[in-house]
């Protein structure tokens, strides 16, 4: 699809989407989300497509929400999939991977906590500084980080608006790999690549399970059914991995 707002190239099973408004360091307007939602849509349709990557051009990740574009009388219009095409994703089983090259404020830290891992660069700077200007982040901010660092971690960050470096957030528990900023794709792809080196249907049924198993009991989530488990069991690939195993030979993964 032809895009104006992000880059995309996919190659051996994964996408890259690189965020391309850097001369408002990648902030994001509505037109902007629109897209990003479409590309989105047609990664979690693409049979091909097992992973994602997203992160920006030029100096940031993102810097949020395009305020100048609300100044200069730009109008605000709905975001369905939510902020970047993702915060309010709610479907998607396919693994997504934020590789965040610099500034993630606000919308653009939300962006990456609704992705299943933030790969950071030494350069990377993580905030959610919405109350110093008389706002909130309500595009998943405030329920997603004190599900993954605690309440009182996230506290800490959203009452005081402070910025967190990548080490601070690896510490905390958001950022699960620091890397120096010019091996951050390098090292971005070789997560991707351990993921497709896994049977496709098993990352996305144990994606799925996790995720609707946070909020609910064990016994619950354990006894539920999950019909990305029932697809995982029928497919092919459900035969085919133990057969590899038993024949001493790399997995020939089809995703189906």
């Amino acid at each position: 699809m032809k895009t104006e707002f992000c880059l995309t190239e996919k190659k051996d099973h994964i996408l890259t989407v690189r965020i391309n408004r850097p001369e408002r360091l990648n902030a994001l307007h509505p037109p902007a989300n629109a897209e990003l939602g479409r590309v989105f849509d047609e990664f979690a349709a693409d049979d091909d497509a097992w992973v994602a990557i997203v992160t920006g051009e030029g100096r940031g990740f993102s810097a949020g929400n395009d305020l100048r574009y609300q100044a200069e009388g730009g109008k605000r219009e709905p975001t369905p999939r939510g902020f970047g095409g993702l915060t309010s994703r709610w479907d998607l089983t396919k693994p997504v991977i934020a590789a965040v090259n610099g500034v993630a404020m606000g919308g653009g830290f939300e962006i990456a906590l609704a992705c299943d891992l933030i790969i950071a660069s030494d350069r990377a700077v993580f905030a959610l500084p919405e109350p110093k200007v008389g706002l909130a982040a309500l595009a998943g901010g405030l329920n997603r980080l004190p599900r993954q660092i605690g309440v009182k971690r996230a506290l800490g960050m959203i009452l005081t608006g402070r910025h967190v470096g990548a080490e601070e957030g690896k510490e905390l528990g958001f950022v699960n790999d620091v890397v120096p900023h010019d091996q951050l794709m390098e090292r971005t792809l070789d997560w991707a690549k351990q993921i497709i080196a896994c049977s496709p249907l098993s990352v996305r049924a144990s994606k799925d399970v996790v995720y609707r198993s946070v909020d609910v009991g064990l016994r619950e989530s354990m006894e539920a059914k999950y019909e990305s488990v029932q697809a995982l069991v029928k497919s092919e690939d459900f035969v085919e991995g133990p057969k590899a195993f038993a024949e001493k030979r790399a997995p020939q993964w089809k995703g189906r």
